[in-house]
């Protein structure tokens, strides 16, 4: 029979449910104690008195504890912010401000790029990481010359840094981007000609490649469409030329070593376990660069 028009809703209207106000795809029956506004389980708080919603924890809810106290978690513990693309925003900042300097100021990258002896032999060698240049290890990060090489990394930063620092947490997106920088680069003084430049923030990107697959796998999504681009991305790195391929194999094998800390780390022993691998690949930066630099000194 149809309804007509006026007439009381069906039990199916009227025991329908309001979806939270942060994810509007999910139905629930709860809401925030303070502001009243529905909440699913995943943005439940839990207080003194029923559960409250993210903002009125984050501003203070009155539970008793300190407003980042019971602030909700992501995945590897750290706290989720109002900007989950903030330092991915800065680090793409940076990377175009070294740029626009570089391309105004050409000599400007001379005292940036990663070279590990220079001049070559049979003249005096007066620069590189291995006459005690170390910061070259890390400034070589921010550098491009052509902007092909800066386009890219800056697209490939911006599609995975924004998921990866809102799932890990900034301090854990900062941690993982710059080690695997320094990994990428580690690898490539240790392996390539030390006369050789190398510049570019690859080595730190594959460390996001690395960190994104292990987090999808983590998650049970679907890996098909990050393991493609990375075998692009690896044919990419050892069909063409000019390109020093050592910075991204280190980048990424610390990326997938560092994204797996962070996020099947025991919750009991978090902080300590990410952190503690993260120092575990920083040792190794540190003994691949000695151990290139005693054979260059």
């Amino acid at each position: 029979m149809d309804q007509a028009p006026g007439s009381p809703q069906g039990p199916q209207d009227a025991q329908s449910l309001p979806t939270c106000y942060r994810h509007p795809d999910r139905e629930t029956g709860i809401r925030c104690t303070r502001c009243e506004r529905p909440i699913c389980p995943e943005c439940m708080v839990s207080a003194s008195v029923g559960f409250q919603c993210p903002e009125c924890v984050r501003n203070g809810s009155g539970t008793g504890h300190a407003p980042g106290a019971s602030r909700p978690r992501n995945i590897a513990g750290g706290t989720i912010a109002a900007d989950p693309r903030l330092l991915t925003k800065i680090l793409i900042g940076i990377n175009l401000a070294v740029f626009l300097v570089g391309q105004i100021r050409p000599s400007f990258l001379d005292h940036l790029v990663l070279v590990g002896k220079w001049p070559p032999a049979p003249y005096v060698a007066t620069e590189g990481v291995a006459e005690g240049q170390w910061y070259l290890l890390f400034t070589s990060m921010f550098a491009h010359q052509a902007i092909w090489h800066i386009g890219f990394n800056m697209l490939s930063l911006w599609w995975l840094g924004g998921p990866l620092e809102a799932a890990l947490g900034r301090v854990r997106y900062l941690v993982l981007y710059i080690v695997s920088g320094l990994a990428g680069s580690a690898l490539t003084y240790l392996l390539a000609s030390p006369s050789s430049g190398s510049l570019g923030a690859s080595g730190a990107i594959f460390g996001l490649f690395g960190a994104t697959a292990v987090l999808m796998r983590r998650l049970n999504q679907d890996m098909r469409p990050i393991i493609a681009l990375l075998v692009i991305n690896l044919v990419f790195t050892f069909g063409a030329s000019n390109i020093a391929w050592q910075a991204h194999i280190g980048g990424l094998v610390a990326g997938v070593v560092i994204g797996y800390a962070m996020v099947h780390a025991p919750r009991e022993r978090r902080s300590l376990v990410q952190y503690g691998v993260c120092a575990v690949v920083l040792v190794a930066v540190v003994v691949m660069t000695l151990i290139r630099t005693g054979q260059l000194i």
